[in-house]
């Protein structure tokens, strides 16, 4: 079987949990199908990368994504079975199935109906991209869900899908990557560098500045962390330059009102991120968002305690008080939120035996349930119930 694995993202380029979804997944793939991966952005030997159309340098972004797509698409020729991934290969992965007749599975990382605050940053380009991605969830012959929450998403937001076409095939992670132990290079240490402080407790955060991620909602709980808490922000990549200035505003604010408040904006490679995992006490995901989280799943590889919100997939991550605790989100209470993420967070930091009793939980959990080898075989399986239904 040849599969034509459409994506925006791929290594180097990777910034968020679709890419690094893609990379391990289509590792894994390779020893039971033929892969050819079809991504934008910088040249690699890796991949074949489709730019798009010079003759719309400075256009709105969207148009110039679509103009890649049509690029992408063509050069599907060829494939048995061609696999798109978020809004941006969407319409390849549509026009690809319709050109050479085969089938188009979607998986579905995110949904624009549910980040409407992506108009913010994209304007009528969002109009634009829910179309797209609206046309390509409704014609994807199989489409794919990154967890019962979003399956429920998928179906909630596009009710003309037919049920029967949406699986659920969970996001992985790679656990001989993302394990516990300190920086493998000790005189390359990120802690040392922004000179965290090892006898306090840690709280880390790591994802972009978007209003998804709920970092603004993490900042207000940090004023009510307990003053020996320390906080690392691993965040970076904001949407709008506006999110931007509320986040450095909000940021400076906390940094006046108590100690121990570490920003990193610049993208950390992998190792780095790990060792702040790692050493954390306990990771926080304050989402408003979220379909499944591999951040929450890096952070339980790494035998780091959870917090997160309630929210999307993410309950089927955290196990509530064996892995991590959950905090309860209403996007109409959100300073009861705050306190109740504040609090939570408190009661964990504080209570070192309690949060290494989660952490090994998580390990073990990520470790038995989340193999990308065993999501691997699921897609294929996917893959192949689409050839026979066409059949």
């Amino acid at each position: 079987m040849r599969v034509a694995m459409m994506t925006r993202e791929y290594p180097p380029e990777v910034y968020g949990g679709a890419g690094v979804h893609v990379t391990e997944l289509a590792a894994q793939l390779k020893a039971l199908c033929e892969v050819d991966i079809h991504c934008m952005g910088a040249p690699r030997d890796t991949a074949q990368v489709h730019d798009p159309d010079p003759a719309l340098r400075g256009a709105n972004a969207a148009l110039t994504t679509l103009s890649a797509e049509l690029r992408m698409a063509n050069a599907a020729a060829g494939a048995d079975v061609v696999h798109s991934h978020t809004w941006y290969t969407g319409l390849a992965g549509h026009l690809a199935a319709e050109l050479y007749g085969v089938p188009h599975i979607l998986t579905a990382h995110s949904l624009e109906p549910r980040r409407p605050w992506k108009a913010e940053q994209l304007g009528g380009g969002y109009r634009i991209s829910s179309w797209s991605e609206k046309n390509a969830v409704e014609y994807a012959d199989a489409v794919i869900a990154v967890s019962e929450g979003m399956a429920r998403d998928v179906l909630d937001a596009y009710p003309r899908l037919d049920p029967s076409r949406v699986h659920v095939v969970r996001n992985g992670i790679d656990t001989e990557n993302w394990h516990a132990g300190p920086a493998a290079d000790a005189n390359d240490s990120a802690l040392d560098a922004i000179g965290v402080d090892p006898n306090r407790p840690i709280v880390a955060f790591v994802g972009r500045i978007t209003r998804q991620k709920g970092v603004g909602h993490l900042i207000a709980a940090a004023h009510h962390f307990d003053p020996s808490i320390q906080l690392v922000l691993c965040a970076g990549a904001p949407d709008t330059p506006d999110i931007a200035a509320e986040t450095e505003r909000a940021v400076e604010e906390l940094q006046r009102s108590r100690t121990g408040v570490f920003w990193v904006r610049e993208m950390l490679p992998t190792e780095k991120i790990r060792e702040i995992l790692s050493a954390a006490t306990v990771f926080v995901c304050p989402s408003v968002y979220e379909p499944l989280g591999i951040v929450n799943l890096e952070a339980m590889a790494t035998e780091t305690a959870v917090v997160a919100s309630d929210v999307g997939g993410i309950p089927e991550v955290v196990d509530d008080g064996v892995t991590g605790r959950l905090v309860h989100y209403n996007s109409y209470e959100p300073a009861a939120f705050e306190r109740a993420l504040a609090q939570t967070v408190n009661e964990v930091a504080l209570d070192p035996q309690t949060a290494a009793t989660m952490g090994t939980a998580g390990r073990a959990r990520a470790v038995a349930e989340f193999s990308w080898g065993a999501i691997a075989q699921q897609t294929v399986e996917v893959y192949e119930a689409a050839l026979a239904r066409r059949a």
